[in-house]
């Protein structure tokens, strides 16, 4: 705890928040309106705490405003309202935003949004961080978005400089999830969209974009809010996405998918939804009936994007190809599929060494002794 707020606690605690000129006036054994059981300590305590207020007093210090003004201090709250207003509103993504917004709501408020932002120490953070161990991706989400409120609490005057409580609170470790479909799933998920649309479970826009999702590797949000006016000879002329603008390249069988799709003029959507003018805003729901009937449950829309990823590595596509396609702005990004391009090395390996074992003739179960050298 600092100085200056350990005065205050002090003040607090000697008068029992009560006005320091009036108690000191009225000074004696029992000084009163003070509930020395709330305050929880000795007459004399409090004696030897009045002189060293009185010391204060005679500097030029004035504890009964510092009193004051840490209570009108803003809290964690407030920090988190004006943290989404001022920034998340304005710089980032609706989809960033949501993020925020949640881990404030669902996280942050509930554990310490009362908090004085001043008296947020390290151990509060860490203690919260602490609180969703077992679920580390969410824990060290948390961190991050409380890590740059605090950064915009010292540049916004909140704070002092340099006093960011979540410094030095280690990240859990997090296991990368990587799920792609074998060829055999891929058919079973071809066959269960077929399926669908066929008996009408779900509506041909909605396994359309299933479908470009696996052709193009784009994320949900590229193909979800896709314009027909975003498709030119190009590709897919996005003016803006999670890496900005960005320019996709259109496979003959996306563009055969695009075709076929049923458009209508008063909607600019693609993947139109039941809202007049609007796209399909919950793709969610209809993946879950279609993975269930393809039995791959343990499968989420985005590993149709690593899939797509992982089959153009495993073909031989230089990682700095394939992180143009997923639109990568880092190749640190592409080379969590880095390892994967040693399949077609160990494949050409196979079958390099297999046709050197035919010229060299070598018999079945041949073994070969080895001689020890002394």
């Amino acid at each position: 705890m600092g100085q200056r707020n350990q005065r205050v606690w002090g003040a607090h605690h000697a008068f029992g928040h009560q006005d320091l000129s009036g108690a000191i006036s009225q000074w004696g054994p029992h000084p009163a309106g003070v509930d020395w059981a709330a305050c929880n300590i000795t007459a004399e305590q409090a004696r030897n705490r009045a002189k060293e207020i009185m010391g204060e007093l005679s500097k030029g210090e004035n504890p009964v405003e510092e009193i004051a003004q840490h209570r009108r201090a803003p809290t964690v709250a407030a920090l988190c309202e004006r943290f989404f207003e001022e920034h998340a509103k304005e710089r980032c993504k609706p989809s960033t935003q949501g993020e925020y917004r949640r881990a404030i709501d669902l996280f942050i408020n509930p554990a310490i949004g009362s908090f004085k932002i001043v008296d947020v120490e390290r151990k509060d953070i860490a203690e919260l961080h602490h609180k969703f161990r077992n679920k580390p991706y969410q824990a060290n989400r948390t961190l991050g978005v409380l890590s740059k409120m605090f950064n915009l609490a010292e540049i916004w005057g909140l704070r002092p400089d340099g006093s960011n409580p979540c410094r030095h609170v280690p990240k859990y470790r997090e296991q990368k999830r990587e799920r792609y479909l074998s060829q055999g799933e891929l058919q079973r998920l071809g066959t269960a969209l077929t399926e669908a649309e066929d008996d009408g479970t779900e509506t041909s826009h909605v396994v359309a974009a299933f479908r470009l999702l696996i052709l193009t590797g784009c994320r949900l949000g590229e193909i979800q809010t896709l314009r027909w006016s975003y498709i030119t000879d190009r590709g897919m002329e996005l003016p803006d996405s999670k890496t900005g603008a960005r320019l996709i390249p259109l496979p003959q069988a996306a563009r055969a998918i695009l075709s076929a799709l049923p458009r209508r003029p008063d909607n600019p959507y693609v993947i139109i939804g039941k809202q007049p003018g609007g796209y399909t805003t919950d793709m969610q729901k209809p993946w879950r009936r279609i993975r269930k009937r393809a039995g791959l449950c343990d499968v989420r829309i985005h590993d149709l994007r690593h899939t797509y990823a992982s089959n153009a590595v495993s073909s031989g596509m230089p990682i700095q190809m394939v992180g143009r396609l997923l639109g990568h702005t880092q190749i640190q990004t592409t080379m969590r599929y880095a390892h994967l391009a040693d399949d077609p090395v160990r494949r050409a390996a196979e079958e390099n060494a297999r046709m050197l074992e035919n010229a060299l003739n070598v018999p079945e179960n041949h073994t070969v002794n080895l001689c020890s050298i002394s």
